[in-house]
């Protein structure tokens, strides 16, 4: 009988990859298996990749992703909106799970679970093997909410939904943007950009900055109506002055941080205005600091908010979102380079170098290895 094999990129260590290849495991009653058709390479993976991560040293890589059904346990019938599932539907998941008994969810947290990374740590010697998107197989846990993908949204749109706009729509609420008020954007990357629709979508006037003159170009198309661009206005004083300039002598009600560059904090601080609300979202990596005065901060009154995850049910939402809108913003576009399974590390080295602004991981069948194989395919095949 012929063993059916997956592939999946592994990271062994910061900067270094190879394949590895495992036999595609059987869900449980509880659990489904699926075909990954496409995985986005997210600023997050960067911070892995670089050796950022305080605890992700080796494994696998890729989160944001769309994937089609291979199997379903005998008990999953619907999705987690009550839409009826079956072998082949396209479906989106959170990268994550919400156990459900830690103290987090139990209080009402259920973005910040302590075991949500449960399975995407574990290493892929470790049955089910496949946890993580940047592979032909991915195994969805049974507290992983997965949603069927609306048949008029195509895979290129719907592969940023389960992290990118899922995580600004989420983020968004808790700052509690409302109509007519002023938003500054730091960072035209996915989040940057799907930040600036959905807050357009709430009525809000949208300035987007950023350093990259077409990611700037892009941030117009998803309906900013200002740009300011660092890479030509170089001085932070200077750039104060622009943004005020745009909103009548003083600064947004709302600033958006999503460039994880520690310096970012600290001038979005300064661009706020007195009242004003921030929202903390891509500083991520632990270590790198930047000069902060509490007291600057508490006379002007600032509110800083920082977001971890999002709640599983705005992965239903961002599906919904994208239905309503993908005609008026170029989500299409967000992604302006494809690569193969086997050319995963290109992918990132060019994400990393700012090469691309946004790749994606088409799986097209089994790659051919990189380097060397790591091979496993009976290990760990019972649980």
């Amino acid at each position: 009988m012929t063993q059916k094999i997956g592939h999946l990129a592994l990271m062994t260590e910061p900067g270094q990859l190879s394949m590895a290849q495992y036999e595609i495991p059987e869900p449980a009653p509880d659990a489904l298996v699926l075909e990954i058709l496409r995985a986005n390479v997210c600023g997050s993976e960067l911070h892995i990749w670089n050796g950022h991560h305080p605890v992700k040293k080796r494994g696998g890589l890729g989160h944001e992703m769309i994937g089609r059904i291979h199997s379903l346990g005998a008990e999953v019938i619907t999705d987690y909106a009550g839409e009826t599932v079956s072998v082949g539907d396209r479906v989106v998941v959170t990268y994550f799970q919400t156990c459900q008994r830690c103290a987090r969810c139990r209080g009402g947290q259920p973005n910040l679970c302590d075991n949500a990374y449960q399975f995407f740590g574990k290493q892929p010697e470790e049955w089910p093997h496949f946890h993580a998107a940047f592979g032909t197989h991915y195994y969805v846990h049974p507290h992983q909410h997965f949603y069927k993908v609306p048949d008029t949204v195509p895979d290129s749109i719907a592969a940023g939904a389960n992290c990118a706009l899922s995580q600004v729509m989420f983020g968004i609420d808790q700052i509690s943007l409302a109509y007519g008020e002023t938003v500054l954007i730091q960072g035209a990357g996915g989040l940057g950009l799907n930040a600036a629709a959905v807050a357009v979508e709430r009525g809000a006037r949208v300035i987007v900055v950023d350093a990259v003159p077409a990611r700037l170009e892009q941030a117009k198309a998803f309906g900013a109506a200002d740009v300011v661009d660092i890479s030509a206005v170089t001085d932070p004083t200077e750039r104060l002055a622009a943004v005020h300039e745009m909103l009548g002598g003083e600064g947004p009600d709302v600033a958006i941080e999503v460039t994880g560059v520690p310096a970012a904090f600290a001038e979005g601080l300064d661009l706020l205005r007195r009242g004003g609300r921030y929202l903390v979202m891509g500083n991520l990596s632990p270590g790198r600091t930047v000069p902060f005065d509490p007291g600057y901060v508490t006379r002007k009154a600032l509110t800083i908010k920082h977001v971890d995850r999002y709640e599983a049910r705005y992965l239903s939402r961002a599906l919904t979102f994208l239905e309503r809108h993908q005609s008026a913003y170029p989500f299409d576009q967000l992604v302006d380079a494809e690569f193969g399974l086997s050319d995963v590390k290109d992918a990132l080295d060019a994400s990393a170098q700012r090469k691309v602004t946004r790749a994606a991981i088409t799986i097209t069948g089994a790659p051919e290895p990189a380097g060397r194989p790591v091979t496993d395919l009976h290990a760990a095949s019972a649980r």
